[in-house]
Parts: C-alpha cells; structure tokens; sequence
C-alpha cells in the first residue's frame, strides 16, 4: 500500500531582513496576480520601510512547515488597544502557492494571534469588488460583509471601490483555542509579536 502523503501545515512568523531576497523574488513573479488588487514593496527599500519595527503594524510571513520559501503574508495594521481593540488586515499570496489552500489555512492563525495573543476584538478587512479570490478568502473563513465604500482608497494611483468585511473575537472562538502552535517556537525572534520589539532588543 502507498502512504498517503502527509499535508503540510502552514505557520505564521515576522517577516525579518533576511526574508529581502526571497521577498522581492517572490512579488516579481507574482505581479499578474497582484495587480490590480495589491501593489506589495518590489525595490529592497521598500521592503526594509514595510518591516520596519512598529507596535501598529505587524507584517508576518506564511511558511509551511517552517521553511523558508514565502506562500504569501498576512499584514495586521493600524493595530488599537485600549477601548477599540481593533485591526486591519491585509494580505497577499505568492506563486506557485496561490489557490491550494494554505493563506485560507492560515487564517485560523491569524485569529488565534490576533485575537488571543493580542487580545483584540475585532478585525477589518476591505477588499475590491472584482477580487474574487480575496472575497472568496474571507467568505470562506466566517468574516461578515458590513458595508460597500464607494472610492475608498487609492490603488495603483486609482480610487477605487471596496467591501467592507470584519470579523469579531467571538465569531472565531473556537479557532482560537486550537491548540496548534501559530508559530515556530524553535526558531527565535521570528514569532509575530516580535514584530513589536528590535530585532537585536
């Protein structure tokens, strides 16, 4: 009898300066399935402004079973605590990664550190009506379309149109108190709440 292959398990981790080259490779060959949707950092300079050290904005990389090669990123953003608790989420995947489940996998973890190490109750998601993918993403992982924002931000130096998703702490309760680890304990200075402390601190 044949094995039945294993899956492999996606983990979320800090993108650091070391993901640069791997980073840069993999939004150039994934430009014709970004754009128009998403325009991520393609020049080294943008990338070390996007990983910049900041308590509001956390850009964490999807890995599969903690190697290197980058399946796509998760960005938590405009991050608030005290009486508003709150995020916005933004994210991408890369070729040859996009479509076979992984960033849909790795949702589970984003809530999980969004909304249990991080304590916060609710996020945001905007995505353009024509981005099936993006939609479908969310759709699929229990965020609630709120509201249509007419020209809402400008993307690809056009204003363009979005839907308006969120999500609450309690709508994913269950998925936070999954027991899988949402990121690799072994590697040091790479768990997502990293992203808030120097990388030498």
């Amino acid at each position: 009898m044949v094995p039945t292959p294993v899956r492999r398990r996606p983990t979320l981790r800090r993108l650091t300066p070391g993901d640069r080259g791997a980073f840069l490779d993999a939004v150039a060959r994934s430009r014709a399935l970004h754009h128009p949707w998403a325009y991520p950092p393609d020049t080294p300079d943008a990338f070390d402004a996007y990983i910049k050290v900041h308590p509001a904005r956390h850009a964490l990389a999807v890995v599969v079973d903690h190697e290197d090669p980058l399946v796509g990123v998760y960005t938590l953003s405009q991050i608030h605590h005290g009486s508003f608790r709150n995020a916005y989420l933004g994210y991408y995947a890369f070729l040859p990664h996009a479509g076979n489940g992984y960033m849909r996998e790795a949702m589970t973890l984003v809530f999980r550190y969004a909304f249990g190490e991080l304590r916060l109750h609710r996020l945001q998601a905007n995505v353009q009506p024509g981005n099936e993918r993006s939609l479908a993403l969310l759709r699929s992982t229990g965020w609630r379309e709120e509201g249509y924002a007419r020209r809402y931000v400008k993307v690809g130096g056009r204003w363009r149109d979005h839907v308006l998703f969120a999500i609450l702490a309690e709508d994913a309760r269950s998925l936070v108190r999954e027991r899988r680890p949402v990121y690799d304990r072994r590697r040091s200075r790479t768990r997502p709440s990293d992203a808030t402390e120097p990388p030498g601190g």
